[in-house]
């Protein structure tokens, strides 16, 4: 296992390299510059040569790509945000929390929901509810999540305004309300920009974990309030594509002879459905499942801008139409190895489901 772990990780290294460098070429085939992004329109010449000098753009892009790859491999330095003039990984430490919260509360609906609905549908197949269940697997992956996102916002803010179930149509905390990081609270005194703090102010982003660690209960139930629409609206797809990959694995397993030879034994239908057919038809889910992490984090884009979330996505939507290269690379780089790390996870978690595959 462990030996398995090493090569895939030094299997990540060649693609993680692949994913800098066509990421630096390719926001640099973004149309328009950041000298015109940063300083507007009617920047003159001169300015702009001195603002291009200043940030290391007037050198040769193999330059610029050469140094970029040294400072990122060699001292983990995404450089500092073209249009904040801010360390890149800072905005990581402050934006990344954001999404992993938003992306983590859309993949537990998903998984909630889309797998019980694909068995349910596979178990009673051609009734009403396998019938109903697969038109709503079909709308909710036709469905835009930019328009979900309105409809949602419009229904629960605005027509439901009144009412119990009225939700906040728009960022992650009400204004005002400043939750304490856990370490002020637990009275930790750490130096800024020592790894202990940077590492304990990520944690404290986390606006759910951090309230739980504190005992503020009015900010994580504001948070809650807060991540429903968007995580609804991010976890709509997913559901779907989860609902329908698991109805067509049971729909498989259900007609293999081991089950047929536990339903003659008299073993019960629960039993045959959970223990028998569930466990055997995992690992297409399992691997669908983390197919969908990708399908999250662009989703995102579009759900944080919508529904306000300072996170990564809206990070990178506003570093793309800035032309805010260092942002617009580094949140590139740390999405991409979250996914890689979410297929490792998943492909180890084959020998789990199924002592029958060995890693090697």
């Amino acid at each position: 296992m462990s030996q398995y772990v090493f090569r895939r990780i030094l299997l990540a290294v060649p693609v993680i390299i692949g994913i800098l460098v066509v990421t630096f070429t390719i926001a640099r085939l973004i149309p328009g510059d950041p000298c015109t992004a940063a300083l507007g329109e009617r920047a003159t010449v001169q300015a702009c040569e001195a603002f291009n000098e200043r940030m290391g753009l007037d050198q040769p892009l193999t330059v610029q790509l050469g140094i970029y790859m040294r400072n990122v491999l060699l001292r983990g330095d995404f450089g500092d945000s073209i249009r904040f003039s801010r360390p890149v990984s800072i905005m990581l430490i402050e934006r990344l929390p954001v999404t992993i919260e938003l992306g983590v509360a859309a993949l537990a609906i998903a998984i909630a929901i889309g797998v019980p609905a694909g068995i349910i549908s596979a178990v009673r197949r051609n009734s009403t509810i396998d019938v109903v269940t697969m038109i709503g697997a079909n709308i909710g992956v036709s469905m835009p999540v930019y328009w979900l996102g309105l409809m949602l916002a419009y229904v629960f803010a605005i027509l439901l305004k009144d009412t119990p179930f009225w939700l906040p149509p728009s960022g992650r905390l009400t204004a005002g309300l400043l939750p304490t990081p856990f370490y002020e609270a637990w009275g930790w005194q750490l130096t800024k920009d020592t790894t202990a703090y940077l590492i304990s102010d990520f944690i404290s982003n986390l606006a759910i974990i951090n309230s739980i660690l504190t005992f503020q209960w009015n900010v994580l139930q504001d948070a809650l309030r807060h991540l429903i629409l968007p995580a609804v609206a991010l976890s709509t797809i997913p559901m779907a594509i989860i609902a329908r990959i698991t109805r067509s694995s049971m729909l498989d397993v259900l007609g293999r002879e081991y089950v047929r030879a536990a339903r003659a034994k008299g073993v019960s239908e629960r039993q045959v459905v959970l223990k028998h057919a569930l466990r055997n038809a995992m690992l297409p889910i399992i691997t669908v499942i983390g197919l969908q992490v990708g399908t999250l984090f662009a989703g995102a884009v579009l759900t944080e801008t919508i529904f306000g979330f300072s996170g990564v996505g809206r990070a990178l939507f506003d570093a793309i139409t800035g032309r805010d290269f260092p942002v617009i690379q580094a949140f590139t780089v740390v999405i991409a190895i979250g996914y890689v790390l979410v297929n490792m996870l998943v492909d180890l978690s084959y020998a789990f489901i199924d002592p029958r595959i060995k890693l090697q």
